[in-house]
Parts: C-alpha cells; sequence; structure tokens
C-alpha cells in the first residue's frame, strides 16, 4: 500500500501544474502580440538560468543575470526590425561565454538553441498565425503522447540506452507517425500540400533530438532536473526541450527555403 502511494506521490502535483501550464500558454497562444511574446522570452530566460545553474551551481548570480539578459534580448528582438534579431539574441551567448572557464561551449551551443528557438516560436506566431502553432504544439504533443504509449506497449531495443534508457525504437518510431498524421490532418484542413506531411515528421524527429540532447546534458553534469521550478515536472527545460528542438528546426527550413 505505502509503495503504491509513493510511486503515485507526485500526480497530485504533476496534474495541477499541467493545468497551470496549459491554461497560461493556451492563453498566450490565442492572445499572440505581446503577451505571447513576453511569456516565450520569460521561458528562454528561465531555461538560460537552470541551463548556467547546471553548468556552474556554484554561480547563482551569474544565472540570474545572464536569465534576465537573455529575457530582455529574446523581447527587443520580437520588437525590433529583423536586422537586430542575430546581434540581439548573440549578446547573452558571448557574455555567458566569456564568464565561463569550464563548460563554455555547452553553454554556448544549448544558449544559442534556446535562444533561436524561442525566437523561432515567435515568429511563427506572429507572422504565420495560430493555426501553424498549434500545428507545432500538436506535432511535438502527438510525438511525445505516441512514443511513451508505444514504448510501453512494445517494447524493444533501446534507442540510445547510454543517455536516454527509458526510449525505444518503437516510441520513436511511433512518434513520427503520429505527426505525419497531425500534418495530413493540418494539410488537409489548409488545403496544403504533402510536403507539411514530410516537415512534421521531419519537425517530430528535432523534436526527440532536442529531449536526447538534454537529456544527455544533464547525465553528463549528474542532475535529474534542470530545476524544480515545475513542481512535479522538473524545470522548464525539462518541460520544453522537445519544443525547442522542433522550433529551431523550423526555423531553419524557414531560413533555407524561405
Amino acid at each position: 500500500m505505502s509503495a503504491a502511494k509513493g510511486r503515485w506521490a507526485d500526480l497530485l502535483p504533476r496534474v495541477l501544474s499541467a493545468v497551470v501550464m496549459v491554461a497560461v500558454g493556451g492563453f498566450a497562444v490565442w492572445a499572440g502580440g505581446l503577451v505571447f511574446d513576453t511569456m516565450i522570452a520569460l521561458c528562454c530566460g528561465g531555461m538560460i538560468w537552470e541551463l548556467v545553474r547546471m553548468l556552474a551551481p556554484q554561480r547563482g548570480g551569474l544565472a540570474l543575470q545572464l536569465g534576465a539578459v537573455s529575457a530582455i534580448a529574446v523581447l527587443l528582438a520580437s520588437l525590433l526590425p529583423v536586422i537586430w534579431v542575430v546581434p540581439l539574441l548573440a549578446a547573452p551567448v558571448a557574455a555567458g561565454f566569456s564568464q565561463f572557464e569550464r563548460n563554455r561551449h555547452y553553454f554556448s551551443g544549448c544558449a544559442i538553441w534556446v535562444l533561436f528557438a524561442g525566437f523561432g516560436f515567435i515568429w511563427l506566431r506572429g507572422q504565420m498565425g495560430v493555426e501553424w502553432m498549434l500545428w507545432l504544439i500538436g506535432i511535438v504533443v502527438a510525438t511525445d503522447v505516441a512514443g511513451y504509449f508505444a514504448g510501453k506497449a512494445i517494447g524493444g531495443p533501446k534507442f540510445w540506452p547510454r543517455v536516454s534508457p527509458k526510449k525505444t525504437w518503437s516510441g520513436t518510431a511511433a512518434g513520427w507517425l503520429a505527426a505525419a498524421a497531425v500534418g495530413g490532418v493540418f494539410a488537409a484542413q489548409m488545403g496544403l500540400g504533402f510536403g507539411v506531411v514530410v516537415l512534421s515528421v521531419l519537425l517530430s524527429m528535432a523534436s526527440q533530438a532536442g529531449d536526447v540532447a538534454e537529456s544527455a546534458l544533464k547525465r553528463k553534469m549528474g542532475v535529474k532536473d534542470s530545476s524544480a521550478l515545475i513542481p512535479g515536472h522538473g524545470g522548464l527545460f525539462d518541460r520544453f526541450d522537445g519544443m525547442l528542438g522542433a522550433a529551431a528546426m523550423f526555423l531553419a527550413v524557414t531560413a533555407i527555403w524561405g
């Protein structure tokens, strides 16, 4: 009895946190504009704070400073002409790089990923509308859900046991299929071609890569969660690593193909 209770001890905080995240995130996505941009900027700042705390736990002041600067940089990048985007987002990365003696390459790589992916969310919502934003979210959610249940039900060979021991090839492939289904439905509703289905699968792969990359970083640093900001879930980085991977891929594809 006590073992069963222990196994489900974090269920209530997980559910309550999920409800709050869905409510806040859903409102921001619906509202768009400055509301959405500010939420994304704050999340990016929070993830940079978590990143610095993982890489240099003793430097709490630096974590707060770089988190704040990063949030401001993302928000300004959303408000100013596009010519300012790269210098603004590169500034916190350069500032952090100069402050690290160890793990500076981990910081730089992850910070670039977080900040540019965050801007990708803002660009997608602002330039392409709420439908495309919901499409991206749907891909990541479908990938996670299908991967979880297929991995549990089918099992089989592990995807990368040294880094993410719970992920299986069956769950990974199920995530791709679920993303293709989301892309197919979206393409049919929007009158788009099969290319959207292919892009959906690519974003699913990027989402999974983001999850694995964050898992690898945590394993390297010897931490279980990026922080304890979200009760029952860990940190912002833990919850949004897949979204960051998908957003970064979408931004790269858009930049390449216009």
